[in-house]
């Protein structure tokens, strides 16, 4: 089916409303296809152009048990290489309406090998763009453009990033827009998630390991009414914790909003190194979350 190339202005009813509270907001948007009303749940999900097989999992992972889990679910992402077009890609497996937000007019693909994905995408979703017919993806414009994807959603996911790309842009945006912002941890050694664990460290980005901590930290309700738990068996985990970890996790337990990094230290008398390492580690297991301003909560099952 051919679909015309539409234009919306901030006024317009269609324009969308998340994109419309930005103070940069694009003064019009192109747009093709079946654009759903993304009055749901929105979620963008970024990364690098050179995607490991974990992070193809980890997005395909996570699009699939959103999907299962929420009603009214819209994947938006950029059409680019690697951890974008997996998100894309796994949105139209499990039937949930995506958008591309493309650097470029809309009478071009670029890449040129996602066209299959562009069009079955405007069947369930579609093509946004703020530059008109004849643009060119000029390298400018890919940074640009992150501001619309970030702009566009309730959440942002960071699933494998370098130190430097075009993800940390989104980030940045989605902060300055007050999205929630979530980041896939992974090994040290591993240069494609050196920015996610720079994101993590920093208490800029949200850890998660699945949808379902994803949707807890949302505080979002799963298909059957239901708020989704996290599935960690605290009890074996306890056995494998530290005396001093289990010090904290007690702490955490007892303060339903939350403690600072510095109040543990003060309260435990441990040096601050010490503490720090100790979260990080109650954090990859799932225990705890960081969440930003230094803020660490446990995690209630």
């Amino acid at each position: 089916m051919t679909y015309p190339i539409r234009v919306w202005k901030p006024d317009d009813e269609d324009y969308p409303y998340r994109l419309r509270e930005c103070y940069d907001k694009p003064s019009q948007l192109f747009v093709k296809g079946n654009i759903p009303s993304m009055e749901g749940h929105v979620v963008a999900i970024v990364g690098t152009r050179h995607a490991t097989e974990r992070g193809r999992e980890l997005t395909n992972a996570l699009v699939r048990d959103l999907a299962a889990n929420l009603d009214s679910l819209t994947i938006v992402s950029g059409g680019a290489y690697g951890i974008d077009i997996a998100a894309h890609r796994a949105a139209l497996q499990y039937g949930v309406p995506t958008v591309m937000v493309l650097a470029h007019g809309l009478d071009k693909m670029y890449p040129y090998q996602h066209i299959n994905e562009a069009n079955a995408a405007m069947e369930n979703g579609g093509l946004v763009s703020e530059y008109p017919e004849g643009t060119e993806a000029f390298a400018g414009n890919f940074l640009q453009r992150n501001r619309i994807i970030a702009g566009l959603a309730d959440a942002v996911v960071i699933v494998e990033s370098k130190v430097r790309g075009g993800s940390l842009c989104t980030a940045r945006y989605a902060l300055d827009y007050n999205r929630e912002l979530f980041a896939f941890p992974g090994r040290p050694t591993d240069e494609t998630s050196l920015g996610c664990n720079l994101l993590i460290r920093r208490n800029k980005a949200q850890l998660i390991h699945n949808a379902a901590e994803l949707i807890e930290s949302m505080d979002w309700r799963t298909k059957n009414g239901k708020k989704q738990p996290v599935q960690l068996q605290l009890i074996d985990l306890m056995d494998d914790l530290t005396e001093f970890q289990r010090d904290l996790l007690t702490r955490l337990q007892q303060a339903e909003d939350g403690l600072h990094i510095n109040l543990l230290v003060q309260q435990t008398e441990r040096p601050y190194s010490e503490v720090s390492s100790d979260l990080t580690m109650l954090e990859l297991q799932g225990l705890v979350r960081s969440l930003p301003g230094g803020i660490y909560r446990f995690i209630a099952k």
